[in-house]
């Protein structure tokens, strides 16, 4: 595609008329990005209204350095690049700053001066200014013009805004930019809840000049950083915007994130609740039918385990008793002593062989009892027998 060329033809030979058409032709020129300006037909006449040719020819602009073009001084006619006229340049410009830093809500008054001949224009330009603002100009003769800037309650919204000042001539224009900064303390724009992307993230907006430092903290612990979660962000002027990632969460991440930014003029904090997945075991409440068991399971319990205890304690006690007088004789006799309710103790072997031998008399053998045999016997007989060693 070709660049655009705007053509002047050489009826406009007047440098009136050039003179006038010159700020539409700029304009025009800058707005379609025009790279070619044909004037090689057109014979100016020399003058100061025609010097911003003679500077674009000299910069080369528009490709008119390719162009022969001349002027006419009286009855003569000069090339355009021979052209002196006195007191005739491009404006210059000066600011009070280059850049100002001031507090959100502050007043300030910046100046411009723009100085030439002839004597210039001089100008702020603020339609995209947020704050109030107002313009005092003053011009001291010849050739000074100065303008006073002043800005009330100075918003956060025109942080990084470029004021700049403009001076114009019928030479051209000249401009020059201060950076105004306003500090002001953080703000959480958004704070969103988790979203499963590659990883899942938490996505936060937070604004702040100077630009915040900024630290999340889980169950009001701070979070360190590592290969599983981390913090990623980018800055954008007052903005920072970003993420904190996290690689595989279970529910064992699940809970509030706090987010708290802080810079020198502030802190704040704002909060989300993370819910990555279910806990696997949730209990089951019971049912309204189900309300009055615990209770009475709880007493049948308590029952049953005093029951079985009695019966376990009932139990040793037998067995201690069995077990201390149950046991056999010291003496190792082999015999069985029978007792009889008449306290009469008999040789079972020997009443056996009397009732064998039917022809003689049974004699009983009355066997001598020995004092602690015999005590034993007495105290498992309920203690009603005699305190003699034979009882007849």
């Amino acid at each position: 595609k070709q660049p655009p060329v705007v053509i002047i033809t050489s009826s406009l030979r007047s440098g009136g008329i050039v003179s006038q058409l010159h700020g539409n032709i700029t304009l025009l020129a800058l707005r379609i990005g025009a790279t070619l300006l044909r004037l090689e037909s057109v014979v100016f006449e020399c003058g100061c209204d025609i010097r911003w040719v003679q500077l674009w020819q000299q910069r080369g602009d528009a490709a008119l350095h390719t162009q022969q073009l001349y002027c006419k001084n009286g009855a003569s006619k000069i090339r355009l690049h021979n052209m002196y006229i006195h007191n005739c340049d491009l404006p210059e410009i000066s600011v009070s700053h280059s850049s100002l830093l001031v507090m959100e809500g502050d007043n300030v008054t910046v100046s411009c001066n723009g100085s030439g001949a002839p004597l210039p224009e001089v100008d702020w330009t603020v339609s995209d200014l947020h704050s109030i603002n107002t313009h005092l100009s003053n011009v001291y003769w010849p050739n000074i013009h100065s303008i006073n800037l002043t800005l009330f309650n100075i918003s956060r919204e025109d942080n990084n805004f470029q004021l700049t000042c403009i001076a114009e001539n019928v030479v051209g224009m000249s401009n020059s930019s201060i950076q105004l900064n306003v500090q002001f303390p953080p703000l959480i724009v958004r704070l969103a809840e988790p979203e499963k992307r590659h990883d899942t993230c938490i996505e936060f907006t937070v604004r702040g000049y100077p630009h915040p430092r900024l630290r999340w903290f889980y169950k009001k612990k701070e979070i360190v950083e590592n290969d599983y979660i981390r913090t990623e962000l980018d800055f954008y002027q007052d903005y920072l915007e970003g993420c904190l990632i996290f690689k595989n969460p279970t529910h064992l991440n699940n809970g509030n994130y706090t987010l708290e930014a802080s810079n020198r003029l502030g802190t704040v904090t704002k909060s989300v609740n993370g819910r990555f997945l279910f806990a696997p075991d949730i209990e089951v409440p019971p049912s309204d039918g189900d309300a009055g068991r615990p209770d009475e399971d709880t007493f049948g319990v308590s029952i049953a385990v005093g029951l079985a205890g009695f019966a376990c304690v009932l139990l040793l006690v037998l067995f201690v008793l069995i077990n201390k007088y149950g046991r056999r004789s010291k003496f190792g006799m082999k015999e069985l002593l029978v007792i009889y309710p008449r306290g009469v103790v008999w040789n079972k072997k020997k009443k056996e062989q009397r009732e064998g031998r039917k022809e003689r008399t049974a004699v009983a053998q009355v066997p001598v009892v020995h004092d602690e045999v015999f005590a034993r016997l007495q105290l498992l007989s309920g203690g009603r027998q005699s305190s003699g060693h034979v009882l007849g």
